[in-house]
């Protein structure tokens, strides 16, 4: 059994709350949020103490963290349970500067920590599916992949301010799946960015509607579409092209039944929440991590993982900024 501690038990927490708690060889020992009512609330709901982070620390009842605070606090939490030997779990980012990843990469290194990081698309089963047909030869070699992800409205503008920009905190997740289907390091980035469904979104430094393409040495591409806007759900979709075929993942909707009339064809409306959209994704993780542990094999995503998607969208900001294609080498 790996025991846990949730680090922030906001929207983030609870979702990382309710999959340990649905995972064999996992349990919730403790929940720690500022916010009283907050840390109560999980508490309550998954029968756990509510401790301090210093108090989660020296806890010899606790195998491992999991960190939901906010962006700037994940480095150096990281390193503060590393140091003392537990297990960490970290939602992305590691830091919105690529120096401070690095820095914080060092000292899991020296510490030969067991650290997770949570790029949780990885884990859905419909991308879980398509990866493995991919490994299966299904298609041959990849060439072109695309993937559309386009939010149903946008976030509040508190958290755009903090968020490190829509590369950072959305494409983030594309970038990771690029490189993980690519299966090889992407070399140049070429950005557009644009301000297209609200102003405010500018006038805070931030963009809402963006389109990438990645290219890695051999010439693979990647597209990358994303969007701050989609009035018909969240939008979630995968293609990849290869040299003898196609695979696609589609987007998931409330229910199966589809209605055809004088009108057309009509389906269900699509989810529209990253919470209920990617459930069982964040589940999956949260087994793989246990799992890791348990079997002492290598974590399925990882700091360095963090680093490399960071370090793409660092390029593509540059890109959209400059209006050129940029060698992530360089960005």
């Amino acid at each position: 059994m790996t025991r846990f501690a949730v680090l922030g038990a906001g929207r983030i927490g609870q979702v990382h709350a309710r999959a340990i708690a649905s995972v064999d060889g996992a349990g919730l020992v403790a929940i720690a949020d500022p916010v009283a009512a907050a840390a109560e609330s999980v508490a309550t709901k998954y029968g756990c103490d509510i401790r301090t982070i210093e108090a989660i620390e020296a806890s010899v009842d606790v195998d491992a963290v999991v960190i939901c605070t906010p962006t700037d606090t994940h480095a150096d939490l990281i390193e503060r349970f590393c140091r003392v030997g537990k297990a960490v779990f970290c939602e992305k980012p590691v830091d919105l500067d690529s120096a401070r990843v690095r820095a914080c990469l060092k000292v899991v290194e020296d510490t030969h920590g067991r650290v997770m990081l949570g790029f949780n698309r990885r884990f859905d089963p419909d991308f879980a599916a398509l990866k493995a047909a991919l490994d299966a030869g299904r298609i041959g070699k990849v060439e072109m992949i695309t993937i559309t992800s386009r939010d149903p409205g946008a976030p509040p503008a508190d958290y755009i301010t903090r968020s490190g920009g829509i590369f950072r905190d959305m494409t983030i997740h594309d970038f990771d799946m690029a490189r993980w289907l690519l299966g090889e390091e992407v070399e140049t980035v070429m950005a557009q960015a644009s301000v297209l469904t609200d102003p405010e979104i500018g006038k805070l430094g931030d963009y809402d509607s963006v389109n990438v393409i990645l290219r890695t040495a051999s010439g693979k591409q990647a597209i990358i579409t994303n969007s701050r806007r989609a009035t018909y759900g969240y939008d979630q979709r995968i293609e990849v092209l290869g040299e003898a075929g196609m695979l696609s993942a589609k987007n998931q909707h409330e229910g199966n039944i589809q209605i055809a009339d004088a009108q057309g064809f009509h389906d269900a409306p699509l989810l529209n929440f990253f919470m209920t959209r990617y459930t069982a994704a964040y589940a999956a993780e949260i087994a793989a991590f246990v799992a890791a542990l348990r079997d002492n094999t290598p974590m399925p995503t990882t700091t360095l993982d963090g680093l490399r998607a960071l370090e793409l969208a660092d390029a593509a900001l540059k890109s959209a900024q400059i209006g050129a294609a940029v060698r992530v080498q360089d960005a």
